[in-house]
């Protein structure tokens, strides 16, 4: 008898088990093209046989720019599968970026997606170490040609995916996730009565998050682990939502906030057939209440909040569709409750956990750990605490029922449109610029995008700065939506004692009126 499929741990054996339970059954779609899961299988394989065959073993990385891709989900599960580990990075990220990302990661094949044809002369005297560019034509032609062959499955707590998350140095940090981060959690479900982890057998997954996210990629690996269908949408856009629910019979989707928006205040909305849609999964804000009311009554489907992060294989938290109450109520506040299997602390500066109510950082252990960032030991270390823990970064408090609330950041990122933006980053963009002498990056409210990056500059003596130049400047270093949205002059950043920039005051006369910060 074989295992059930809460006891499987690997993409390979997934691959293998629904190959045998359910061959016919579509696993993934992406416009014209679809898979059954005995083709996936066979497809994946053969990807393995390609990847064995140019030289690659266990360990090393492979990474993709371009578009969510069938072909990209199929390298990255026939990858998984012997333990090369796959490096989605960006579309919208500035060539600079992707050097840096491939540079840091060592990846022997960078894939491309449709569109993405020129990034290799982009990258031209950059990049080291990369063997070979293959565009989606040349992959799909060179899977179709290479024979399947005999290979050793990965293991349970092999590495499969690294995901790249901003730092506060600056440069990003690559999460390295292994099968267990990716799979483990489902098993403590089991018996559960939680709607983000039953999943019924007619149900359609829609992937229409960007797959450099583990929003992206991570509901593709949901859809595989269930035995669903994926299906797979190049970029988020209304109107392909739309059909994905009405022609493609998508039941759930993950979706911030800003794109609930955008898909509420379109023309279309109110004319689709959404009788098939049961879930919508939103992260990296909180829902306006005014926003989740036009959603219930347009949508009619039920509303989950999930937080977690890069580093915690993403959800580790989940506001369940009860707590979401069209007339408001306290809870709404709230990221939820921890999943099964999933431990929250709230701890003070020293480690030591703080009573119910009062707000500390939130540390949190579960199998969703990641192993790790990619060569950073020191930010390893400091990330992750003793006995298995990890610090989100995030401050927060408990309830007496356990829900957890996000009071502010001990961290200072900027969540824009569901992107993350570092401050740092930015800074880093702008330091250079002739008439600047300091600057500091600050998250506004934004009714569109949820928060808006704010420049804050000191100008040279003598020197005027022009907001323009400053915008502009960061635009040909940084990625668009990176880009400062607005800037203040003053004439000297606040400072604490030790010299160390008080972003909060900064942020203060912003953030008046609002609950918290996290908008």
């Amino acid at each position: 008898m074989g295992l059930a499929a809460t006891d499987i741990l690997t993409f390979d054996g997934f691959l293998s088990h629904w190959a045998t339970e359910r061959p016919d059954r579509l696993a993934l779609r992406e416009d014209d093209r679809s898979y059954s899961y005995a083709d996936l299988e066979e497809h994946t394989a053969k990807i393995a046989a390609m990847l064995l065959t140019a030289g690659l073993q266990k360990g090393d990385r492979i990474a993709w720019i371009g578009k969510n891709s069938d072909l990209y989900f199929s390298l990255f599960y026939g990858a998984a599968r012997i333990g090369v580990v796959m490096v989605p990075i960006g579309w919208r990220l500035a060539p600079a970026e992707w050097a840096y990302i491939l540079n840091d990661t060592g990846a022997k094949i960078l894939f491309t997606g449709r569109g993405f044809e020129v990034v290799a002369d982009a990258l031209a005297g950059q990049v080291e170490g990369i063997q070979r560019y293959i565009g989606e034509e040349e992959a799909r032609a060179l899977i179709a040609s290479t024979p399947r062959r005999e290979f050793e499955s990965a293991l349970e707590d092999d590495p499969v995916l690294q995901l790249y998350t901003s730092g506060t140095t600056g440069n990003p940090k690559g999460a390295v996730l292994s099968n267990r981060n990716l799979f483990a959690l489902r098993k403590h479900s089991e018996g559960s009565d939680h709607a983000y982890t039953k999943w019924d057998d007619d149900e359609v997954v829609l992937i229409a998050m960007p797959c450099a996210h583990i929003g992206g990629t991570g509901l593709g690996i949901m859809a595989l682990a269930s035995g669903l269908p994926g299906l797979v949408q190049a970029e988020f856009t209304p109107d392909g939502v739309f059909d994905a629910i009405e022609k493609g019979g998508a039941t759930r989707l993950f979706i911030v906030p800003a794109a609930l928006q955008m898909m509420v205040n379109h023309p279309r909305c109110r004319s689709v057939d959404y009788s098939r849609l049961k879930y919508i999964l939103y992260g990296a804000a909180p829902i306006p209440l005014e926003l989740l009311r036009q959603c219930i009554d347009v949508f009619g489907a039920q509303f989950i909040q999930v937080y977690g992060m890069t580093e915690t294989t993403g959800t580790i938290c989940m506001l369940p569709p009860e707590d979401h109450d069209p007339a408001g109520n306290i809870r709404m506040r709230s990221a939820g409750k921890p999943l099964p299997g999933v431990e929250m602390r709230i701890v003070d500066a020293a480690g030591n956990d703080l009573p119910v109510g009062e707000v500390g950082e939130v540390w949190t252990r579960s199998s969703n750990n990641m192993v790790g960032y990619w060569n950073l030991p020191d930010a390893t270390s400091s990330t992750m605490a003793d006995g298995g823990w990890i610090k989100t970064g995030d401050a927060g408090y408990m309830d007496e029922d356990g829900y957890l609330y996000i009071h502010d950041r001990v961290k200072d990122m900027i969540i824009s449109g569901g992107e993350n933006v570092y401050p740092a980053e930015v800074e880093s963009a702008i330091y250079g610029h002739p008439d600047v002498m300091e600057v500091a990056v600050i998250g506004v409210p934004d009714p569109k995008w949820g928060e808006a990056v704010k420049a804050v500059c000191v100008p040279k003596a003598g020197a005027h700065i022009d907001p323009d130049s400053i915008v502009n400047w960061a635009r040909e270093r940084i990625a668009g939506f990176k880009v400062p949205r607005s800037v203040d002059i003053i004439a000297a950043l606040p400072r604490n004692a030790s010299g160390k920039i008080l972003r909060k005051d900064l942020r203060a006369p912003y953030w008046k009126g609002y609950d918290r910060q996290v908008n």
